[in-house]
């Protein structure tokens, strides 16, 4: 198809799809004319997985690119994952100039639900969120902790058996990053009316 078609197919302008072109965030197209180029099915593909990343996750050109250029440079896919969720998660906003982050809580959540022992941007948020909320002076017992790592434990479970079966690439990161996103807010918006639930019970027992 040609870039009027490809156009039309994603809903995507002429002057926005030549600038994901220049950009690199789009594969250049088979030249068949010094001023014509051929598209396929995998520059619609690319280009939904761009207008997902945009409109629905809320990342940047700088961010999408980054993300695209290591799946286009062929990284394992763990590798992938992690920096998907680095970016839609914003976990890239603990300094790694900290080094791998300790805290009594963090190390006791990793034995007690049995989860891989290593250093990773998810663990070191973790450890530095636990460090703020001391310094802050909120507690955070080990029953709280246990608790809510039980909860997510098995949500994480349900959301990594979806988001890596796509063999594609691009659907590996459409799906992981929206995934990620909108499962995300779905846990968030489940907990605030689960609080709201418990409270409207404790008060009406008590009025």
């Amino acid at each position: 198809m040609q870039l009027k078609e490809l156009s039309e197919r994603t809903g995507v302008s002429p002057a926005s799809i030549k600038f994901y072109l220049r950009e690199g965030l789009l594969p250049a197209g088979r030249s068949v004319h010094a001023t014509r180029a051929e598209y396929s099915e995998q520059h619609v593909s690319r280009l939904e997985l761009i207008q997902a990343l945009r409109r629905v996750v809320g990342l940047n050109i700088a961010q999408i690119g980054s993300l695209l250029r290591m799946a286009d440079d062929g990284v394992p896919r763990l590798e992938l994952l992690a920096a998907v969720q680095r970016t839609v998660l914003g976990l890239n906003e603990v300094s790694t100039a900290q080094g791998d982050l300790r805290t009594p809580g963090g190390d006791a959540v990793v034995r007690t639900r049995n989860w891989p022992d290593v250093p990773s941007d998810a663990r070191n948020s973790l450890n530095a969120h636990l460090a703020r909320m001391e310094s802050l002076g909120v507690r955070v017992p080990g029953d709280l902790l246990d608790a809510y790592s039980q909860a997510v434990d098995a949500i994480a479970a349900v959301d990594i058996s979806a988001t890596t079966a796509p063999d594609d690439v691009n659907e590996l990161i459409m799906t992981a990053a929206v995934g990620m996103h909108l499962h995300g807010q779905l846990v968030l918006k489940l907990l605030a009316l689960a609080q709201a639930s418990h409270a409207i019970r404790r008060y009406e027992e008590h009025a």
